[in-house]
């Protein structure tokens, strides 16, 4: 596997020590693979306090937080309209994930497939 996208459910996974999520990240890092973390992500989990784990994935070698730009909010907000989902991050994630070709690792399948049923998931 090249690289996944994380949503929050699975950044909450992996703090949280999920053996799938910390077992299917370590393989992506044997492999040199690529760990992309929407901008939106990190922002509805991180809340300052001990969350250990979670900074050492953003601080590592093979992880890519990806920004919320001008272009890629306004990708972000017709993405919404298009497909009635009106969670900003969510669909962040799933533009994300279908630019780079990669799976979506998530926690919640359901509001993922509400923005594209074609992304391939891995469930946490």
């Amino acid at each position: 596997m090249s690289g996944v996208t994380l949503d929050s459910g699975a950044l909450i996974a992996l703090e949280k020590g999920n053996g799938r999520v910390i077992a299917l990240l370590d393989r992506i890092a044997r492999e040199q693979g690529t760990i992309f973390v929407p901008g939106g992500v990190i922002a509805q989990v991180w809340r300052g306090g001990h969350q250990a784990k979670i900074a050492r994935l953003l601080s590592a070698r093979e992880t890519k937080v990806i920004s919320l730009d001008e272009i890629t909010a306004r990708a972000t907000g017709v993405l919404c309209g298009m497909c009635g989902h009106s969670g900003v991050v969510d669909v962040s994630v799933a533009l994300c994930a279908r630019q780079r070709h990669t799976p979506v690792v998530t926690s919640d399948s359901g509001d993922i497939r509400r923005v594209d049923p074609s992304l391939p998931l891995f469930e946490v």
